[in-house]
């Protein structure tokens, strides 16, 4: 890590700096200082490799910002507040510390600007580089973790705000009464989030059943002391469980009592999660497949409230009491809003652009509703 103390004066031979180059390597330092606490608050929410590794990185930071000082020399003991970006990256990493911080941090790390400035060493450049995957592996667990809930929150949360928003514009541009409306969008609401939730409950319930048939039973140590001990079937069950021939006429000779005990663990039958755990590969089992997807009730509920979360909002106007153009106008902006939100969210987790991913479903959802209204006028104009 840099020391705080002053700096030495610029490097022998060196020519002294621009007044533009002082100020870039001002906020260069500020920010790589930045970076590097906020590494060190990670790391102290962290445990096991994940702390080491972060600590780690932290260093790295340290090396960039001496390289900045070392630069500046006498320049350097002005000090600059770094850039809004690390100042809220350091923020949510000492109040948050959560995947979402290290996205953030992964895309902030992609964009250095030590590729393209003269003044950065190519070594601080590829360091760059290489903290973006260090990060980039570490939020990998945490994306797997959370994909699969905030998939299903996004997707609920967005089919309520698109197609309510697109029932409400296209019955609100008939011109009938703002009750109408009204009704229509809460008959949309309980219609779509009873429908996701059914649909739900009926896809993890199918899910578990197909899991559960698949599931090998215990028949072989029911029927073993009746079958016939040289003529039967019972090596193809093996065989047929993905064993080797000798594994599985290893394990058909310890079924019929031809072995007293286990004689070879590794011609034993084990899956590829037991092997992992068996070998030390993994620190714990982990988690079956049925505890993976959860309870096809919970599944339901949570579809439920996630598709009414966003189905609510483009009836607000009108739960408020505005009609007519204004409510409509209204449901618009806080659809747009909530459709920008959800957007950079997802685009926050992913690593990309959280503005490109929110405008995408901003323009998705706007498309959707403007087509429905451009419907509802039509067939206000063919009934007038």
């Amino acid at each position: 890590m840099p020391e705080s103390s002053t700096p030495s004066s610029v490097m022998p031979g060196a020519p002294e700096p621009t007044s533009a180059q002082i100020r870039r390597w001002r906020h260069y330092l500020a920010d790589e200082l930045a970076e590097a606490k906020t590494y060190e608050h990670l790391a102290r929410h962290s445990t096991g490799r994940h702390a080491e590794i972060l600590h780690r990185v932290a260093e790295g930071e340290g090396r960039h910002a001496e390289h900045w000082r070392r630069l500046l020399g006498p320049h350097a003991h002005r000090a600059v507040s770094p850039g809004i970006e690390a100042r809220i990256l350091m923020f949510l990493a000492r109040h948050v510390s959560s995947v979402f911080v290290l996205a953030l941090l992964q895309r902030a790390e992609s964009r250095s600007p030590y590729r393209e400035d003269p003044d950065a060493t190519a070594a601080m450049a590829a360091d760059e580089a290489v903290h973006e995957e260090i990060i980039r592996a570490l939020a990998t667990d945490g994306r797997t973790r959370l994909s699969g809930n905030f998939r299903a929150a996004v997707f609920g949360a967005n089919d309520g705000l698109v197609s309510n928003l697109a029932l409400v514009m296209g019955v609100g541009a008939t011109g009938t009464a703002s009750s109408m409306v009204l009704f229509s969008g809460i008959a949309g609401l309980l219609a779509g989030a009873l429908s996701m939730g059914a649909g739900e409950f009926v896809s993890v319930r199918s899910q578990r059943e197909l899991l559960d048939a698949s599931q090998p039973t215990q028949v072989t140590l029911r029927v073993a002391p009746s079958l016939d001990l040289d003529a039967n079937e019972l090596t193809l069950i093996y065989r047929a469980r993905g064993m080797s021939e000798e594994a599985a006429e290893h394990r058909a000779a310890e079924r019929l009592g031809h072995f007293d005990c286990d004689c070879d663990p590794s011609l034993s039958y084990q899956d590829e999660k037991a092997r992992r755990v068996v070998d030390g590969e993994d620190e714990q089992p982990a988690p079956d497949d049925n505890q993976a997807l959860g309870t096809d009730l919970g599944a339901a509920a949570s579809s439920f409230c996630f598709f009414a979360s966003g189905a609510i909002i483009p009836i607000l106007p009108y739960l408020f009491g505005l009609g007519g153009g204004a409510a409509l106008l209204v449901a618009m902006a806080l659809v747009g809003v909530a459709l920008l939100i959800t957007g950079g969210f997802v685009g926050l987790l992913s690593g990309a652009s959280p503005l490109k991913r929110g405008l995408r479903q901003l323009a998705i959802g706007y498309g959707a509703a403007i087509a429905t209204y451009l419907l509802g006028l039509a067939f206000n104009t063919g009934v007038a």
